[in-house]
């Protein structure tokens, strides 16, 4: 039987929690934009809400299976959810239903923005330091004279992964390959010949899974660069390679 230290539950609690609210708010965000464009699919769901679990009760293997097994294996997690639309209203309004794609990865923005004011602020007023080694969900460290697992170094952490992960859910999602959000944000504003063939794709399964794949190999070049990114917005003045 495998135990885990109290380390590496704490770290999955932060972990679960920063992954919850990320997930909830880019479905909550599709759902309100569509509801907003006269599409009342999902709100009928249950999924215009910042609750987690509708959206849990739709994608359980999504929300809890796959982050807890993905976390447990490798120390970060993945995972899915979905909010549910109308594709006839999508048909007839089809910049609504680009809009309401775009929403998603905005609002994983929006969230890597509020944490990083907070984080520069917290840094800027000395109750976060710059960590021995920066990573993922590392990017601060509390001062010496605070235990590694006490509230502020658990803040650190949270905040970390909340700049971090919406970054990436929010580039990874933007790819404009089915079933991601970007494909629904070309077929709203993109050429007919191209909506036309964004649409074959978006009814064969075969084509959403070769364009998940497609999609994760070229996220392996985007990551890097992204991560740079986010050190040198939390540390302007640090040189980062």
């Amino acid at each position: 039987m495998t135990h885990f230290s109290p380390s590496q539950l704490g770290d999955f609690a932060i972990w679960y929690l920063g992954f919850l609210i990320s997930i909830t708010f880019h479905e909550y965000a599709h759902a309100l934009s569509a509801f907003r464009g006269g599409d009342r699919t999902a709100y009928h769901g249950g999924q215009l809400t910042l609750d987690p679990t509708p959206h849990i009760r739709r994608a359980p293997f999504g929300m809890v299976l796959i982050p807890v097994l993905t976390f447990f294996s490798s120390g970060w997690m993945m995972g899915w959810a979905s909010t549910p639309y109308d594709p006839s209203w999508g048909r007839r309004y089809p910049k609504r239903q680009a809009l309401m794609s775009l929403a998603g990865p905005l609002s994983n923005f929006a969230l890597a923005f509020v944490a990083l004011v907070i984080l520069r602020v917290l840094l800027a007023s000395g109750v976060f330091v710059p960590p021995a080694a920066l990573s993922f969900s590392h990017l601060v460290s509390a001062p010496d004279s605070d235990s590694p697992g006490s509230i502020l170094a658990a803040l650190g952490m949270f905040l970390s992964i909340m700049l971090n992960l919406n970054i990436l859910l929010g580039l990874f999602n933007l790819i404009p390959l089915p079933p991601l959000d970007g494909a629904g944000v070309v077929e709203g504003f993109g050429p007919k010949a191209v909506v036309r063939f964004y649409e074959m794709l978006a009814n064969n399964s075969m084509a959403q899974i070769i364009g998940l794949l497609v999609a994760w190999k070229i996220f392996s070049y985007i990551s890097g660069p992204a991560f740079s990114l986010v050190i040198k917005l939390v540390y302007p003045d640090l040189t980062y390679t």
